[in-house]
């Protein structure tokens, strides 16, 4: 059985032009780069930085955020010069087709199924949580069986779903203009916070600065990072230790600038914009996550942050309610785009798997009234809302990260291999110093991964074990890869 089989650039481009399945291209740097942002700032910057400083690192969670930010900064590289190269939908399951084989691609697309959608599921969970402390602050309070900690049906997430659905089946350009309007709101409220913060910094809240390592229930039995059950050591949260089991989870809060990629097919100049796109959303939001959790552990003790409203909690506790409603609001904005924005991403891996026939192929038909596959966003609006709806999550940040993490792996082991196999390509973008870069790139990204939860790593092995048996079930067979013989129906 040839599973690593693999799909040559030139077809990938050529599928492109097929006019069933033909995307309309319509986007710019400037949309890609408002993408970007939209989907990054968002539950990191109003959750994760209390959660994390208050549980794991202390104040010493900004450098939580550089750490993250840097090793997010090595991949973005590595997506750029591949971005650049195949401007092809699908992301990191594109890349993985044409240098690894059809199987790394199959289980990476697997891969990032589970990323996008229970990330995107997880973001409306806590989009409600907001919506209905806001309408509650109102004097409108939501029935806890709709909205409230333990819904039977969580009702505001299905609907926030249900309406940005309807927002990708309209066309991209209309997904971008909604998705700049917001993106505007949320980043200055954001500035908001940090500006407005600095009048209520005291500085005996930056000590200790690292705090000293400790056992904590944060990191007691699975629950502890797999790197120290492997080598022995007594799980602490906390200290330098901690530091970097911190980046392993606020990692979460950079997850979005890969889905940039996935949008190549629908650039105007996808060789020259997206790799622009890629780090100039990074880059610019990594200084905002580093200037808002120095700011917020500034006005707080550590011990004392919130861990659902870290940011608006923070000036209610210094006597500015009124800025907590502001922060609400922005809340509310950021993490809609964030939703918006994941939406996007799944359906275009799932359309560009569908249209290889790894998954039914029918479904990647594109709409000549909307210019989108508006059939597939329909069918993965629908899971989303029933995950978002029904499903409780609990903490499961962690999945989402190790997901992404051993994406990112994959596409900068990639970039090695198709320097390699074919050095001839055109690249508009190329990453410096290869193979060193991606190297560096890899074994952070599985440092990262080693600090994630043991229990973590169980969960994602299964869904993999689920991937496997599904692409030797149907995949493999129905591949437009395989030959004559192979195929079936």
């Amino acid at each position: 059985m040839d599973i690593f089989r693999t799909k040559s650039v030139e077809q990938s481009i050529r599928d492109t032009e097929s006019p069933d399945h033909q995307l309309r291209k319509r986007l710019t740097a400037v949309d890609l780069t408002v993408f970007g942002i939209g989907v990054i700032v968002g539950t990191g910057i109003f959750v994760l930085t209390g959660q994390v400083a208050k549980e794991v690192a202390g104040p010493a969670v900004a450098i939580s955020f550089v750490v993250a930010g840097v090793v997010c900064g090595l991949a973005a590289l590595c997506y750029a010069e591949f971005a650049s190269t195949i401007p092809v939908a699908g992301s990191a399951y594109t890349f993985a087709f044409a240098t690894l084989g059809e199987f790394t691609a199959w289980v990476i697309g697997w891969d990032l199924l589970l990323e996008l959608a229970l990330a995107a599921a997880v973001v409306a969970v806590g989009w409600s949580g907001y919506v209905a402390s806001l309408l509650a602050s109102l004097g409108l309070a939501l029935p806890e069986y709709i909205a409230g900690d333990d819904p039977v049906v969580n009702v505001p997430a299905m609907l926030i779903v249900l309406a940005l659905t309807v927002v990708l089946v309209a066309g991209i350009k209309v997904s971008s203009r909604v998705n700049l309007v917001l993106v505007i709101v949320k980043v200055t409220v954001v500035l908001l916070v940090i500006l407005a913060g600095l009048f209520f910094v005291k500085a005996a809240n930056y000590t200790p600065f690292i705090p000293e390592a400790q056992a904590t229930e944060r990191v007691e039995g699975v629950q502890a990072p797999l790197i120290q059950l492997i080598f022995g050591i007594t799980p602490v949260a906390f200290g330098v230790i901690g530091v970097f089991s911190a980046a392993a989870i606020v990692f979460f809060a950079f997850i979005g600038f890969d889905i940039v990629a996935t949008a190549a097919e629908e650039t105007i100049e996808p060789q020259r914009d997206v790799p622009r796109g890629i780090l100039a959303s990074l880059g610019i939001c990594t200084v905002l996550y580093v200037a808002v959790s120095l700011v917020v552990v500034g006005m707080q003790h550590y011990s004392d942050l919130s861990t659902a409203a870290p940011l608006s909690d923070a000036f209610i506790a210094v006597g500015q309610p009124w800025l907590a409603t502001i922060i609400s609001l922005g809340a509310v904005a950021g993490l809609t785009t964030v939703v918006l924005v994941l939406l996007l991403g799944q359906t275009r891996v799932l359309f560009a798997m569908c249209r290889d026939g790894l998954l039914p192929r029918g479904l990647a038909t594109v709409s000549p009234a909307f210019g989108t596959p508006a059939r597939l966003t329909i069918l993965i609006g629908a899971v989303t809302m029933a995950l978002a709806g029904f499903v409780p999550f609990g903490e499961l940040a962690e999945l989402v990260n190790i997901g992404t993490l051993f994406a990112f792996v994959v596409v900068s082991a990639g970039v090695i291999v198709l320097r390699r196999t074919r050095p001839d390509l055109p690249r508009a973008f190329r990453v410096p110093l290869v193979p060193v870069l991606p190297i560096l790139s890899v074994l952070a990204c599985l440092y990262l991964m080693l600090n994630l939860p043991a229990e973590t790593w169980l969960r994602f092995v299964i869904w993999m074990i689920v991937g496997v048996v599904l692409y030797f079930a149907y995949g493999y067979w129905h591949s437009r890869a395989a030959t004559p013989w192979q195929k079936r129906g």
